[in-house]
């Protein structure tokens, strides 16, 4: 406890942010260096690393994830294994920015969703939000020695919200202007946007899922190519957009419905990618043009989410783009049409690689967590009040 005590009067922290996405690619690793606190905080990234599944834990994860499998016993152990695979990712990215775990002052870590259920449910009397991460962070602290902060979403449901996105913290910390309107834009397995008028407080951000960026575009590639991802949309460029798929793909209810809201794979995972093969097979499509419109699925959603729910109130100047999808140049080039009068950038652009922003965000959380600070936001969400989210394990 004297560890943690003089840990919050330190204004220059070393930590290490985790997180492994709805991709289920691997454990994303971020060492930063973090300067005070709340809207003082400073960041350098210092070294990122994604530190990969095996084949056969990744496909294990996919199934578990999936609503109807898995079954308690193999989520138990996968809890415990993904505690050890993530203090193994801070001991390698540790190890290759050439650095020891006694100068490390926290690690942040998010853990692998691998079920997010939202919206309240009545059960034993009780109204319920749930979800689970895995990937044990007591574990994480022994193994590596470094207090843990982990399990974030829980507090935010706790009060009412939906325990994502998390990113539009981070996001009005690092991004916020006194003279722009930016649109962040985070494309991870599922694409969330975070809208930031100019000289905003924290009440006035709106931020949500707005559905799948490269979870479909993923498994298509799996299915059709035997590859784990469309690297920089080759195969995406290579085909053509098939209007009567998109327009049957947009039909689905998420698309319409009013934020706050999140989603996952329970929505946009092997279900729904089966009913888009389905389709696809129904108006005898080309492979490449599966997967140009799976990817112009992305882009359309994002925009259509834009028209639907921010642009009459915040027009933006910037929209700045990371996670794998920005790497895309399919879904960079259709954001850029569609956002025709709007600078688009990569976060590349501010010292964060785009794959690394997410995995940073969780340092940052980390960060206010053990210095006090509520880190949510409640707009987002939903949630009844502003929280301190995450669990110290020491």
């Amino acid at each position: 406890m004297q560890r943690l005590q003089r840990l919050q009067k330190k204004t220059d922290k070393l930590i290490v942010g985790l997180i492994s996405g709805t991709s289920l690619d691997g454990v994303d690793a971020a060492v930063v260096r973090i300067r005070h606190q709340g809207l003082q905080t400073k960041i350098e990234l210092i070294y990122f690393k994604t530190c990969p599944y095996p084949d056969e834990l990744k496909e294990k994860l996919l199934d578990v994830s999936t609503p109807g499998r898995g079954c308690i016993d193999e989520i138990c152990v996968l809890n415990a294994v993904l505690g050890e695979i993530f203090a193994a990712s801070v001991q390698e990215v540790l190890r290759e920015a050439s650095l020891d775990a006694a100068q490390v002052d926290l690690v942040g870590s998010h853990g692998q969703t691998v079920h997010h259920m939202p919206s309240p449910r009545h059960d034993y009397s009780y109204e319920t939000r749930s979800t689970l991460q895995l990937g044990e962070p007591a574990i994480i602290a022994k193994r590596t020695g470094i207090i843990t902060v982990a399990d974030f979403r829980q507090a935010d449901m706790a009060v009412g919200g939906e325990g994502a996105p998390l990113v539009p913290y981070f996001d009005y910390l690092l991004f916020q202007s006194p003279e722009i309107n930016r649109i962040l834009l985070n494309l991870g397995g599922i694409a969330n946007l975070t809208a930031l008028p100019r000289n905003s407080s924290i009440d006035q951000v709106q931020a949500f899922d707005t559905g799948p960026a490269n979870m479909v575009i993923d498994e298509m590639m799996q299915r059709l190519f035997n590859k784990s991802f469309d690297e920089n949309g080759q195969i995406a460029n290579s085909g053509q957009i098939s209007k009567a798929l998109l327009e049957k793909a947009l039909e689905h209810e998420f698309f319409t419905i009013k934020p706050p809201k999140s989603t996952g794979r329970e929505e946009f995972g092997t279900d729904f990618c089966t009913k888009f093969m389905e389709e696809a097979q129904k108006l005898n499509l080309d492979p490449k043009d599966i997967v140009a419109t799976a990817a112009e699925l992305t882009a359309e959603s994002v925009w259509a989410s834009y028209e639907r729910f921010v642009a009459a109130d915040r027009p933006p100047h910037e929209l700045v783009v990371s996670g794998g999808g920005a790497r895309n140049s399919f879904i960079m080039d259709s954001l850029s049409r569609k956002f025709e009068d709007v600078t688009v950038r990569t976060v590349d652009e501010f010292g964060i690689a785009s794959e690394a922003k997410e995995a940073v965000c969780f340092a940052v959380l980390a960060n206010e967590t053990v210095s006090g600070n509520s880190n949510n936001v409640p707009k987002a969400t939903g949630a009844s009040e502003a929280t301190i989210m995450g669990k110290i394990c020491l």
